[in-house]
């Protein structure tokens, strides 16, 4: 019994660690952004517009990815509109634009891609 309850338990964990590494899609906040910079985890910034059909796009395959452990990382959704001093420093210059980052490290970038592919791509870069 207590080998079964063992072995239930580890299931359990390993069900879990499978889903902590696995797409993640939360809104921007800069607390967010810098805690996972801190914990060197794959982070991802979209620069979204809700008036954007590029950004609408691509949304709809980020949403078919969250949870999927083979894509990595958190996907933190900015405000194009309202996010102006970010995209500055970032030197961000359109809507639809992806950068994932490793720790502080800038590992890719691309701007008003639809191509599964190249989204994924720049996500797994983070790893």
């Amino acid at each position: 019994m207590k080998s079964t309850l063992k072995t239930f338990a580890l299931i359990g964990l390993l069900g879990l660690s499978s889903l902590a590494s696995a797409l993640e899609i939360q809104a921007y906040s800069p607390q967010a952004f810098a805690a996972l910079q801190v914990a060197n985890q794959p982070v991802a910034l979209h620069f979204h517009a809700d008036w954007c059909s590029t950004c609408k796009a691509q949304e709809k395959i980020f949403k078919g990815w969250k949870g999927d452990a083979s894509v990595p990382g958190t996907l933190l959704i900015v405000n194009y509109d309202q996010e102006r001093v970010l995209r500055r420093e970032m030197k961000v210059r359109m809507q639809s634009t992806v950068v994932s980052f490793k720790g502080t490290q800038e590992k890719a970038r691309v701007a008003g891609d639809t191509d599964p592919q190249v989204l994924k791509g720049v996500l797994e870069a983070a790893r």
